[in-house]
C-alpha cells in the first residue's frame, strides 16, 4: 500500500475514534501488505479518504474491520465496501468470514445487526502495566531459525486447529515481515513452542504464543512469557496483546503476568 494511502487511513482512524472507541486496523499488517491480493478496499470523496476496509488473513479465516466518515455515514459507502470484500473472501475460499467491531462502537454494532451475521466471541485487548514478575530466568527462549519450519507449523495445527497447508502459507507468508521476530521456547534442548512479537512503533504485540499440547501445564509457558515480557519492558515498548474472552486459562495468565483489559473487540461470523 502507498504511504499516502495508509496516512489518509490514519486520519480517517483519528476522526472516527473521536468517539470514544479504538479500531483494530492490524497496522503492522497493514505496512507490510505485499500487493498479492487485494486486501485493502477504500472509497474516496475527491481527494478525501471517507471509507476504509481492511481484509486480514489468518490460515483459514477472514477477518474484517472498517470505517466511514461520520458524515458521510448512511450512504451506503460500508456497505460497497463490504460487499467487494465479501467477494473477494469467498473467491479465495476461506471457511470463516469474521466481522469486527468495537464494543464501544455504537454505530458499527448497529450496522452489524442489518447483516446476515451472528455474534462469535469477544476478544480483549490488554496491555502490560510494569509489576514484578518473579522468577524466569531458567526460561530457554530463542529467535526461530529456519530449521524451526515444522516445528512453528505443528504448533499452529496443534494449538491454533489450522490444517497443515493453512499453517504451511501461513508461515511463509509471515517469513519475511520486516517487524515481525518469532522466538521459540525450548524444553531440554528442543523446540516446544512460540511466541511472536510485532513491532509497531514504540508497541510490542505479543501474538501467536503456543506450547505443543504434552508441554502444557508445566509453567513453561507463563516463564517464557516473562522473559518475553521483560526483554520487551527493558527495550522501552509498550507490550500489548489479544486474547478471547473465552480462553479463561489465558485472560489468567496474562493478568497474573500484569496486563490489564484496556479494550474490548467484538467479532461477528458472518452467515451470506
Amino acid at each position: 500500500m502507498k504511504n499516502e494511502q495508509l496516512e489518509d487511513i490514519r486520519i480517517l482512524q483519528q476522526e472516527c475514534e473521536r468517539e470514544g472507541f479504538t479500531l483494530k486496523l492490524n497496522w503492522e499488517t497493514l505496512r507490510s501488505r505485499n500487493g498479492v491480493n487485494k486486501n485493502d478496499f477504500l472509497h474516496y470523496d475527491g481527494l478525501k479518504l471517507v471509507g476504509f476496509l481492511g481484509l486480514y488473513d489468518f490460515g483459514n479465516k477472514a477477518e474484517m474491520c472498517g470505517m466511514v466518515h461520520p458524515d458521510y455515514r448512511r450512504q451506503g459507502i460500508f456497505t460497497k465496501l463490504l460487499e467487494e470484500a465479501i467477494r473477494s473472501a469467498v473467491e479465495r475460499n476461506y471457511k470463516v468470514i469474521l466481522l469486527n467491531s468495537p464494543a464501544q462502537s455504537h454505530s458499527g454494532t448497529e450496522f452489524l445487526k442489518q447483516l446476515p451475521c451472528e455474534f462469535a466471541f469477544s476478544e480483549f485487548q490488554m496491555k502490560w502495566s510494569e509489576t514484578e514478575l518473579g522468577d524466569y530466568d531458567d526460561a530457554v527462549v530463542r529467535p526461530s531459525r529456519r530449521d524451526d519450519e515444522e516445528t512453528e507449523i505443528q504448533l499452529d495445527i496443534q494449538c491454533f486447529h489450522f490444517t497443515k497447508q493453512e499453517a504451511k502459507d501461513y508461515y511463509q507468508r509471515i517469513l519475511y515481515e520486516d517487524t515481525l521476530k518469532t522466538m521459540m521456547i525450548e524444553k531440554g534442548g528442543r523446540a516446544v513452542g512460540k511466541i511472536r512479537v510485532d513491532h509497531s512503533g514504540r508497541e510490542a504485540w505479543i501474538y501467536g504464543f503456543s506450547i505443543l499440547p504434552k508441554y502444557q501445564g508445566k509453567g513453561l509457558g507463563r516463564k517464557a512469557l516473562k522473559k518475553v515480557v521483560a526483554e520487551q519492558g527493558q527495550l522501552g515498548y509498550e507490550i500489548f496483546l489479544e486474547v478471547e474472552a473465552t480462553n479463561e486459562h489465558a485472560l489468567r495468565l496474562y493478568e497474573s503476568c500484569g496486563f490489564k483489559t484496556i479494550q474490548r473487540q467484538d467479532y461477528y461470523q458472518y452467515k451470506g
